[in-house]
């Protein structure tokens, strides 16, 4: 894949360097974007975590330029990102959550077709739940670099690791208003490396139960 792929190699050397000597369970497109599929990531990598919490760290290879060099920006490649999402695991489970990586395709269509890129700190309505066959609170997200990986470089430009955050409708609300970094703050509090729990309740519950003063601390201004 090296050769004929070096930006996609590149992203499994630094995998690689998270994940040494780990085989990921991995699905990939039958027919690629480029030649007419439907779908704009040409495969999706699930690799199974126990630390800090049970999870699934999911990885998309398609918005950065995996083949060869196609844009005139060389400092960047493609969209300069690729998307992660991270999903809580029951333990022994070990069948991936394959709606997370339609989850990603369905966020790599919209940005092809809308031509609208995402960066840390922002956000989105999913218009309902995240997972359409699970009964979740979570109806919206948003998006912070990687906790882990990080940003890389490849042949073809630098490379950041976008993660896609679940957030529940008054976290959306609250995001809107004030910004992500305090609520991405109590997130993270909640849950290591901020996985995406379908199941937890709203951070905001936290901060209903918290004083004015207390509350007052953890809100980013406007």
């Amino acid at each position: 894949m090296t050769s004929e792929a070096p930006g996609w190699g590149a992203i499994d050397a630094r995998l690689a360097e998270l994940y040494p000597d780990v085989k990921p369970k991995h699905y990939g497109t039958l027919h690629r974007f480029a030649l007419g599929g439907p779908d704009p990531l040409d495969g999706v990598s699930f690799y199974q975590r126990v630390e800090p919490v049970p999870h699934w760290h999911t990885i998309g290879y398609g918005m950065s330029e995996l083949y060869a060099k196609e844009t005139d920006n060389p400092d960047e490649s493609g969209w300069g990102f690729e998307l992660t999402i991270r999903i809580t695991r029951d333990t022994g489970d070990t069948a991936p959550p394959i709606w997370a990586a339609n989850l990603l395709q369905n966020l790599a269509r919209y940005m092809i077709s809308s031509g609208n890129r995402f960066e840390p700190g922002h956000h989105i309505n999913a218009n309902g739940p995240i997972r359409q066959d699970h009964e979740t609170a979570l109806t919206a997200l948003t998006f912070v670099e990687d906790p882990e990986l990080g940003t890389t470089h490849t042949p073809h430009g630098r490379v950041q690791f976008l993660q896609v955050v679940g957030l529940t409708t008054d976290e959306y609300a609250q995001a809107r208003q004030r910004g992500t970094n305090g609520l991405l703050t109590m997130l993270g509090e909640r849950q290591p490396l901020l996985v995406t729990d379908l199941n937890r309740p709203s951070v905001t519950d936290d901060q209903a139960s918290r004083t004015p003063s207390e509350a007052g601390r953890g809100n980013d201004g406007p």
